[in-house]
């Protein structure tokens, strides 16, 4: 990150001699809104984050176009982990900037913020104006360079997910095909089996059927038989004198 700033310019001075109060309370704003920056700066550096942040707050409401105000205070907020409020204060300190030095310093703090909140893309586009604006920064060149090695290894993740995912799916898809062949031949089995048992119950009936006509056959044979011998039978007489 670039360190807070602990320079404020003074506002410019009025030069209508006939009103002297507005010259002088606009001095004394600058005066204390470059006191209220220093102090933030010093509690800044003994890593009192919190409590900078409130004094480049309050450096802010003497004078809010400051870029120097909105630039210490998103670096603030950075070190506080509030990625978002940080950023929009670099944004802010964008509008207020009048140098191409300042405004690569403000992308360079806006490239690790997008790239601390995850939006690697975004932060490889912040590096670029970084450089563009001052093409000797070595820091914006070594972050770009790890930005953009970053956003290859997350395509590689992406695409090796990407693959496990579709393998996963082909996996399953296979496993359901497999799953429904099986029950299709289950269904098929049972089919043939209870097709089978029709048959063989037929068969049976068929059998039986067969079986009692056969006995029923013997029976009539039988009593044929019989009837044959009782008409054969011979009754003997007395012999009448």
């Amino acid at each position: 990150m670039r360190n807070v700033i602990n320079k404020i310019s003074k506002g410019g001075i009025f030069f209508w001699i006939a009103i002297v109060v507005l010259p002088m309370t606009s001095v004394l704003m600058a005066q204390s809104q470059r006191s209220l920056n220093n102090e933030g700066v010093e509690l800044y550096e003994k890593g009192k984050y919190s409590d900078a942040e409130v004094n480049f707050k309050k450096s802010l409401d003497e004078n809010y176009e400051s870029f120097e105000g909105h630039f210490n205070l998103g670096d603030a907020l950075y070190k506080q982990g509030r990625y978002k409020e940080a950023l929009q204060e670099f944004q802010n300190a964008l509008s207020f900037a009048e140098t191409e030095n300042q405004k690569a310093k403000i992308f360079y703090n806006i490239g690790n913020t997008l790239l601390k909140s995850g939006k690697i893309k975004e932060s490889i586009g912040a590096y670029a104006n970084s450089l563009k604006l001052n093409p000797k920064d070595l820091q914006s060149k070594y972050n770009l360079s790890y930005a953009l090695k970053l956003l290859k290894n997350q395509k590689q993740k992406n695409k090796q997910k990407s693959n496990r995912n579709k393998n996963r799916k082909n996996k399953q898809k296979q496993n359901q095909n497999s799953s429904k062949q099986q029950k299709n031949k289950k269904r098929q089995k049972e089919k043939q089996n209870k097709q089978q048992e029709q048959q063989r119950r037929k068969l049976d009936k068929a059998q039986e059927k067969r079986i009692l006509e056969a006995l029923k056959n013997k029976e009539a044979k039988l009593q044929k038989k019989l009837r044959k011998r009782k008409s054969k039978k011979v009754v003997k007489r007395e012999k009448d004198w």
